[in-house]
């Protein structure tokens, strides 16, 4: 458009034989020429300040033009677009105002009158760029937020459907383990413990060497394949959990929380440790990362102290904070969405607590930061059947036989 309005500038002012016709084609070839070398520049095209200069130096040229000739006030419409798309706003709306005066001026020094015609015609041109830019500007902000918007509902569809996919494998896990330990382990022990009775059971300097060596290889057979099952169930046990003990993982949590947060958190053992069951050692790693996820994220603490012991007849796991605090009474229920948080961490501690008949307790206190204690009783062990007395030389046949 520049250089059409151009060229019929020259032209007009050569057909017409004005008088200053070379001058005009003079003004107009330079004008071309800044305006098609500037953007070229490199400074124009990532410097405000020589985007402004250059644009100054067209606006001179112009404003020549514009004074040898009538018809450079063609050039005003889009030399608007170019301001507005230069220049901030809050910099471009005066400059189009600017153009647009100088434009009437310049127009009317030339007719020696100014008319509506004269006065409505640049104004109107500079009203409907500024309406274009304006409208176009919009539309840009408005695609850019909708690309960000599908941008972070991809990545959330991608990461829930990472996170489902870890929950579904996890509870797989944790389901198969806590199935092999409720049942093929446990049968494994009870028929070790069966076969342990049976062989002190078989009366000993007797000719039973073969049916003895049968209950021996049977009961290491059971030995064998019950260390197998619970190897087993520890390679089904979480993650968190495969590469080695309980307070292992609780170190390595505590070492991954200080460097992902940079605060001071140390994890330190009382007592002898004692091989949990599975679920207890999923339990308390659950609770642990829970209640140091709660700190970093809301206590805003500079320390926490994590303590796992191992007592006479029960485990505890203790996480001290010199966070903010809160008051306990005070935390919403699950899913109210009141407050801070959302009540489930709490909530989801202390049910995994009492699936396992233990207690979970919170301490805190404004500014006083926060102390969560949780523990769990050791299991039972099942007590082992007595063993039948050995049958006497007087004992009838059927007792013998059984």
């Amino acid at each position: 458009m520049v250089a059409a309005l151009l060229a019929l500038a020259a032209v007009r002012a050569v057909a017409d034989h004005s008088p200053n016709a070379p001058a005009v084609t003079g003004a107009a070839v330079l004008l071309l020429a800044v305006y098609a070398v500037g953007p070229t520049l490199p400074p124009v095209r990532t410097s405000t300040a020589a985007a402004a200069l250059w644009l100054a130096v067209v606006m001179a040229v112009w404003t020549v033009l514009l004074a040898l000739t009538p018809l450079g006030v063609w050039l005003a419409f889009p030399l608007f677009f170019v301001q507005l798309h230069l220049l901030p706003l809050r910099w471009g709306l005066p400059a189009v105002l600017a153009t647009t005066l100088v434009a009437i001026g310049g127009f009317g020094r030339h007719t020696h009158v100014l008319t509506v015609g004269t006065v409505v015609g640049p104004a109107l041109g500079a009203a409907v760029a500024v309406a274009v830019v304006l409208g176009y500007q919009a539309l840009y902000r408005e695609s850019e937020q909708r690309r960000r918007l599908i941008e972070e509902l991809t990545a959330a569809r991608s990461d829930l459907a990472a996170a489902e996919h870890a929950a579904g494998v996890l509870a797989e896990r944790e389901r198969l383990a806590r199935e092999i330990h409720d049942t093929l382990a446990q049968g494994l022990s009870s028929i070790q413990l069966l076969l342990r009775a049976a062989e002190r059971a078989i009366p000993q300097g007797q000719d039973t060497g073969t049916a003895l060596g049968h209950v021996r290889q049977a009961r290491q057979a059971a030995v064998d394949n019950l260390a197998e099952a619970r190897r087993f169930v520890r390679a089904l046990s979480p993650p968190d959990l495969e590469a080695g003990s309980l307070p292992a993982a609780l170190e390595r949590l505590c070492a991954t929380t200080a460097r992902a947060s940079g605060m001071a958190v140390h994890c330190q053992v009382s007592g002898a440790p004692v091989e949990l069951p599975t679920p207890h050692e999923v339990a308390l790693l659950r609770i642990a990362q829970s209640a140091l996820a709660n700190t970093v994220r809301h206590a805003g603490a500079d320390r926490a102290e994590l303590t796992l012991s191992y007592m006479d007849t029960e485990v505890a796991l203790d996480v001290v904070d010199d966070g903010a605090g809160f008051v306990p009474a005070e935390v919403p229920a699950p899913g109210s969405g009141t407050g801070a948080g959302t009540g489930f961490g709490l909530a989801a501690m202390r049910a995994r607590a009492r699936a396992l008949q233990g207690t979970l307790a919170v301490e805190s206190a404004p500014g006083e930061g926060t102390a969560l204690a949780v523990t769990l009783p050791y299991p039972q062990p099942a007590a082992p059947p007595a063993p039948a007395p050995p049958p006497g030389p007087d004992a009838p046949p059927e007792q013998a036989t059984a």
